[in-house]
């Protein structure tokens, strides 16, 4: 296998060369093929496990049995997610210690964790950790420490209390944008919520009126609570204004905690972000190809990083109804499989030859709208470089969301 994760620029290539898989290429997701799969995997350090949307229960359902697997079986104790490191603290004391209930655990998780089927999950880690106690599995976040919604609590308390002449003002700032740890402001641009002003630029104004205070009203930790809130929006993708994510960061975060536990790790996150090369976002084309978690981990890891793409043809998310995939995306070809569930594994030699080439992957995310349909979408300029092995599933429904 290659580990080249160079993208041409500047176009997005269409998809792949053959029309239809062979029907040797692919296997039913039985069981039994799970099993197979999951051993193929054992010698990798990081696996990561991307799932084309966040908002199917089926996907996540593919992922999760093929976690379990890895973790029974083969030795894996750690799960990386796409959260904080504060919020996966918070998750691994629960596996660890049964304190709580797991959906208490995931009140303050990023909203797509927050779903039954991640419940099940951590009630599943929390029931092998439990006849594992001298071997337990881990959960780490891939995200730097940032704001949470009791720092806007803080620094308008000590408002209040110091100089309640500046608090309706501080409140016009902080109040419209804590909104963004429950949706995204990006999501709510797109979903026309948005109240109109960047957060970005409050959170900065909301600063400058804390930087403001006289002497001995100034509070160092409530200085840097704001601080944090302003770096949270800042960092966001609308405050970047872009899709593409702070890879470096992700990587270093998942390398460094499996350099300091010496534990292997299963990293959870979207396909867009575990992808092993570049990749191109359809709905960011001036971008041109980024940088992803994944091809950081290849490049620093080779082969004993992993990458295994899950996706889907059609089906309701509940957010939104998606429709059958335009012809030249790989999931229309992987579609024409008569199966509910399968896998092709592009690691063989002649399904390397038969597969290999520019692809784009359909990607359904929180801004999802079906009349962009075609725009919605990655493109990576070697479908087997950027992933090892492939799940396709023909029909999905959406997860169930905690109250």
């Amino acid at each position: 296998m290659t580990h080249e994760n160079t993208v041409p620029r500047p176009t997005l290539p269409s998809s792949v060369g053959p029309r239809d898989p062979a029907p040797h290429d692919v296997a039913p997701l039985t069981d039994a093929v799970l099993d197979d799969l999951a051993a193929s995997l054992a010698d990798a350090t990081i696996v990561g496990l991307g799932e084309s949307t966040r908002f199917s229960r089926e996907t996540f359902d593919a992922r999760d049995r093929l976690f379990r697997r890895l973790v029974r079986h083969h030795g894996f104790r750690a799960l990386a997610l796409q959260d904080t490191v504060a919020v996966a603290d918070r998750l691994d004391r629960y596996v660890g210690t049964g304190e709580g209930s797991a959906a208490a655990a995931l009140d303050d998780a990023w909203r797509p964790w927050r779903t039954a089927e991640m419940v099940a999950a951590l009630e599943w880690i929390r029931g092998f950790n439990q006849e594992h106690p001298h071997d337990p599995v881990r959960i780490f976040g891939v995200r730097p420490a940032q704001a949470r919604p009791e720092d806007y609590d803080v620094v308008l308390a000590h408002v209040r209390a110091s100089a309640p002449e500046l608090l309706p003002e501080l409140t016009s700032h902080l109040e419209p944008i804590r909104t963004a740890h429950h949706t995204d402001e990006h999501v709510q641009r797109a979903r026309g919520t948005h109240p109109g002003r960047p957060f970005a630029d409050h959170a900065r104004d909301a600063l400058a009126l804390i930087r403001s205070l006289p002497g001995a009203h100034r509070d160092e930790d409530v200085a840097a609570r704001m601080r944090r809130i302003v770096d949270f929006h800042e960092r966001s993708v609308a405050g970047r204004g872009s899709y593409a994510g702070d890879a470096a960061v992700g990587a270093d975060t998942l390398g460094d905690q499996q350099r300091r536990t010496g534990l292997r790790a299963v990293y959870w996150d979207g396909i867009a972000h575990t992808s092993a090369t570049e990749v191109a976002l359809g709905l960011a084309p001036e971008k041109g190809p980024q940088p992803s978690v994944g091809s950081l981990l290849r490049a620093r890891y080779g082969a004993r990083y992993a990458s295994v793409a899950i996706g889907f043809h059609h089906g309701d998310l509940g957010v939104a109804v998606v429709p059958e995939p335009a012809g030249d995306l790989l999931d229309a070809r992987l579609g024409a499989v008569d199966l509910p569930a399968h896998r092709l594994d592009l690691r063989p030699a002649a399904v390397r030859r038969r597969w290999d080439g520019p692809a784009r992957l359909r990607v359904i995310s929180g801004v999802y709208d079906p009349s962009r349909d075609a725009a919605e979408h990655l493109a990576v300029a070697s479908l087997a470089d950027a992933f090892d092995v492939l799940v396709h599933i023909r029909r999905v429904s959406p997860v169930r969301w905690l109250p």
